[in-house]
């Protein structure tokens, strides 16, 4: 909660960087879910999965305990073997790079786009050519055979799908789409194009995640999503331990109580206490995408004149999903660094983030693929600018001055 030391003028405030937005609905069906007795995966997970199916106009989904599960589940059912590449952006969170390499895949990273700060195409087409001609780091030469590629929609805005679609066409790669941000997000190709989901037929499997700070939430959560009925069906039984099918209902009145382990599994199913969160969440999806889109509208309109601060792209071909409002200092107009800036919001009670320290600049990265700052020159500069602002569905009036007079303080305070 927010905690206001005074009134709002020039009084230190308390904002959080967010908060989640949990209704009395929501807490019911939780309620009925633990006095119902079934607790683990059962009804509400398939309701959920049915109607999250629905929203994104997809065939079908399995529910999992986070993203992570689910893009590992995907790239486990696609068939990913040791030794082969998947094109990754080095601007996104570990987890996407990480399932790669739990089956001994290489993640060939990519650097990003300047302005959307999304995985740059004409670099991933340029890492794949330099693939076949020279060995370029430690690691990652000429041998590897790569034959998927991961997007990432960073922040809620979508990238252009038709040209992710043939690039992998070209090179003959599949597409897992890490769509932990993108929910509720759309995109088209022109404005007499319709509409398409992100999620519905945007790529081979498309995952999302539930944690706490998305657009919706089951506390810990995840959703693989495809059109692929085989795919779907190997994700479903791998989520859970490499049971057959008949395992899923041995417990209800209806289901039998022998099974047969098909695989080496794991354990990503998702219960139905977190599935009743996500059912009320989801039926709300839409409205809190509107408030969201409130917010970041006022955000461009009391920030837009400053100078020292450019503010996220927006794209009439694109349904924002607004899961982040993520600011770049122009630190050439400051006497001061992107680190002190946030310091300072801290100091004056402004959560905050920052999205993110780019893979290759991390020690495991370095140490073991040998990815230097110079492979992604345009990550390497745009990270050092990135600061993510507060944004959730119920940020107030009074949150949102705050945090604008706070960051306009520091720009005039601090410019050169």
């Amino acid at each position: 909660m927010m905690r206001n030391t005074a009134t709002h003028s020039g009084v230190r405030m308390e904002v959080p960087f967010f908060r989640p937005k949990i209704s009395e609905e929501e807490i019911a069906e939780v309620v009925d879910s633990l006095r119902s007795g079934w607790l683990t995966t059962g009804p509400k997970v398939r309701q959920f999965e049915q109607e999250f199916a629905k929203a994104i106009r997809t065939a079908r989904c399995v529910a999992a305990n986070s993203c992570t599960a689910a893009l590992h589940l995907a790239l486990e059912a696609l068939g990913l073997r040791p030794g082969q590449g998947v094109l990754v952006p080095t601007m996104t969170f570990a987890a996407t790079a990480e399932v790669v390499q739990y089956l001994g895949g290489i993640p060939i990273l990519v650097d990003c786009d300047p302005c959307t700060t999304n995985m740059s195409i004409q670099d991933a087409a340029r890492k794949l050519d330099q693939l076949k001609s020279a060995k370029f780091n430690k690691l990652v030469s000429q041998r590897v055979e790569v034959v998927g590629i991961v997007p990432v929609h960073v922040g809620g805005l979508m990238m252009d799908i038709n040209a992710i679609k043939q690039l992998a066409s070209e090179h003959g790669l599949w597409i897992v789409e890490d769509a932990a941000h993108a929910f509720p997000a759309a995109w088209r190709s022109s404005p007499d194009a319709p509409w398409q989901r992100c999620g519905g037929d945007t790529a081979t499997v498309s995952c999302f995640s539930f944690y706490a700070n998305k657009t919706i939430t089951t506390g810990e959560g995840g959703m693989a999503a495809t059109h692929d009925e085989e795919v779907a069906n190997h994700m479903r039984m791998m989520s859970l331990h490499g049971l057959s099918h008949d395992a899923w209902g041995r417990y209800s009145g209806t289901g039998t109580w022998d099974y047969k382990i098909m695989a080496a599994g794991f354990k990503y199913n998702l219960t139905d206490i977190a599935a009743g969160l996500g059912i009320h969440q989801l039926a709300r999806a839409e409205q809190m995408r509107h408030n969201r889109e409130r917010i970041a509208t006022r955000y461009l309109e009391m920030l837009g004149d400053l100078e020292a601060i450019e503010l996220p792209p927006t794209n009439r071909n694109r349904i924002h999903a607004w899961h982040l409002f993520p600011i770049k200092l122009r630190l050439e107009r400051l006497r001061i660094s992107r680190d002190d800036f946030v310091s300072k919001l801290r100091q004056s009670g402004v959560g905050f983030s920052v999205h993110w320290r780019p893979l290759h600049l991390h020690p495991y990265y370095q140490e073991t693929f040998g990815w230097r700052p110079d492979n992604f020159p345009v990550a390497t500069a745009v990270w050092e600018r990135l600061v993510s602002l507060p944004i959730f569905p119920d940020m107030n009036d009074l949150e949102l001055e705050y945090v604008v007079d706070t960051v306009r303080s520091l720009c005039a305070e601090h410019a050169r």
